[in-house]
């Protein structure tokens, strides 16, 4: 599958077209060559699938030519994909990882189609398995406030990290989108970011004013440090080499932090924007402005983040609502003491102002 025409103008359609990263590009490929391992290769991965697509190319199996790799993909019919979501499902895949490579063959399917290799998409009769809801991980305010002080900022990689911590918690931006932000993408007059999402769309972002001068004092650092001459002139965050920082960098740079702030280890990047979304529904912001800072097309995907706001709904209720607790329950049935209406008539009639009209239910 290493030179397989379809695979590698699909990828390609992807890359150049769909503008999708080269990380995603490579995870598409990487499901498709599962899909083929899995129902006519030897499948020699399947035990362990490929956790990393940075190591997953469209290489394939030794087993199978790209001739009948090819006559394969496009025979392919809907019981294929069954057997293919079964096969996940008896090597206890999650429904998530399930429904993300079916998206991948329908994605690839539908791409045939529209190139008039194929005349019908064999995935579009096979629906998504339902998904388990699962609330994102989220930090506290107290919690988030920890883990922003924890960076000293007394040298150049130290005031980097806070600014980088800064930045994801102030915007909501995707680890990502830090690592692609350039000098000219931060407007310190106007306090906006220029922010390059998925898909390569675009959108801005307001940043706060602690984040901006966390970012002002990295600058001034690495202005001071001997090399930045031959630093990426560039890219805004760089690694201790002067080149563009990394994903990886940045998961690894937040794992020190966690340890040292006494923070859950299983805390990932992405955990400091949902932690910006719900601090921001929790303090009033409405779901639509929230939807466009974190760069959602739909926003069904922002929902998510309002079951994570009960917390303050609940509170507000309890001291709103005069039954909602013991307290103020005891306080209304003072309150009805007074004016000593009686409980219940014989007749099934009350003699309280709001009782109930004989005869009703």
């Amino acid at each position: 599958m290493n030179t397989n025409d379809l695979v590698n103008d699909f990828v390609d359609y992807l890359t150049f077209e769909k503008h999708f990263s080269n990380y995603t590009s490579r995870c598409y490929a990487a499901d498709l060559r599962q899909f083929v391992e899995t129902l006519w290769g030897q499948n020699k991965q399947d035990e362990n699938e490929i956790s990393d697509c940075s190591h997953a190319q469209s290489g394939g199996t030794a087993t199978m030519t790209d001739t009948s790799v090819k006559g394969k993909l496009i025979s392919v019919t809907p019981e294929d994909v069954r057997t293919f979501l079964a096969h996940l499902h008896q090597k206890n895949y999650s429904r998530s990882s399930m429904a993300r490579k079916l998206a991948t063959l329908r994605s690839f399917y539908k791409f045939l189609v529209r190139r008039g290799i194929l005349t019908g998409n064999p995935v579009s009769a096979i629906r998504t398995p339902k998904q388990e809801k699962r609330l994102p991980l989220c930090l506290s305010f107290e919690q988030m406030q920890t883990l922003l002080e924890t960076p000293k900022d007394v040298d150049m990689l130290g005031s980097r990290d806070k600014a980088m911590l800064e930045t994801i918690y102030s915007t909501g931006v995707r680890v990502s989108e830090l690592c692609d932000l350039n000098f000219d993408d931060v407007d310190f007059l106007g306090g906006m970011l220029h922010v390059r999402g998925k898909g390569n769309k675009e959108r801005l972002s307001p940043i706060g004013q602690t984040a901006m001068l966390t970012i002002k004092k990295y600058l001034a650092m690495r202005q001071e440090d001997t090399r930045s001459s031959t630093f990426d002139q560039k890219a805004l965050f760089v690694n201790k080499h002067g080149k563009r920082l990394s994903t990886r960098s940045v998961r690894r740079k937040l794992d020190k932090y966690l340890i040292q702030a006494g923070l859950d280890p299983n805390i990932s990047p992405h955990t400091l924007r949902h932690s910006f979304a719900t601090h921001m529904l929790n303090n009033g912001a409405d779901l639509r402005s929230v939807q466009e800072l974190l760069g959602h097309q739909s926003i069904s995907t922002t929902q998510i983040y309002t079951h994570l706001t009960t917390t303050k709904l609940k509170e507000s209720y309890e001291q709103a609502h005069p039954r909602a607790n013991e307290e103020n329950w005891q306080e209304q049935k003072q309150e009805e003491a007074k004016y000593n209406w009686p409980v219940m008539a014989g007749n099934g009639t009350s003699e309280h102002p709001g009782g109930a009209i004989q005869g009703e239910n």
